[in-house]
């Protein structure tokens, strides 16, 4: 049922007093309780915005006490959530590669692909094989059906050609890995 209008400005004058009331020691409670004025603001603000959705329930003899216990609440609840936020350790900083490192990456896994796909396919299969896998030549040389003298040469040459072609410090390494 929906109030009437003089009803909807009765409760409008009811909820001003009741601000009026309590506000300002709840307001000293919530300062007392965080430490922190401007959150303490919020805390009663919200206290009253639940207050007023939860109107038509609650009790008047009771409201100082419900009053005060929200705030108690909203602020653990902060304080949940505040924890959850706590900066992280200096000493914990991830020494992983940041976006532009990464997009970086991304520009010299491209270059690192072209240069790939320009040698031939026994060449580049052979050395990504070794570099990539890290097979044995002898592996290599079963997969390909090439002896093994010649799978070490075609990795061998795949390399210089790929050295030739990248720039300086991108590509393979001689561990058979690729550079930073």
């Amino acid at each position: 049922m929906t109030p009437t209008r003089h009803e909807a400005a009765d409760e409008d004058v009811e909820f001003t007093r009741l601000y009026r009331t309590y506000a300002h020691d709840l307001l000293r409670f919530a300062v007392y309780l965080s430490g922190d004025r401007a959150l303490a603001e919020d805390l009663v603000s919200e206290a009253f915005v639940r207050a007023w959705t939860t109107r038509d329930r609650i009790k008047f003899s009771t409201v100082r006490a419900y009053l005060f216990a929200i705030v108690r609440n909203l602020f653990l609840q902060h304080q949940r959530r505040a924890w959850r936020r706590q900066p992280l350790d200096e000493r914990m900083i991830d020494a992983r590669p940041g976006p532009e490192a990464l997009a970086g990456n991304h520009d010299e896994l491209r270059i690192v692909v072209e240069a790939l796909a320009g040698l031939p396919e026994i060449d580049r299969a052979a050395l990504l094989m070794r570099a990539d896998e890290g097979l044995a030549y002898e592996e290599i040389a079963a997969a390909l059906g090439i002896s093994v003298a010649s799978a070490k040469v075609k990795v061998h040459r795949a390399r210089l050609r790929l050295a030739e072609v990248l720039p300086e410090g991108c590509g393979p390494d001689r561990t058979g890995g690729t550079t930073p």
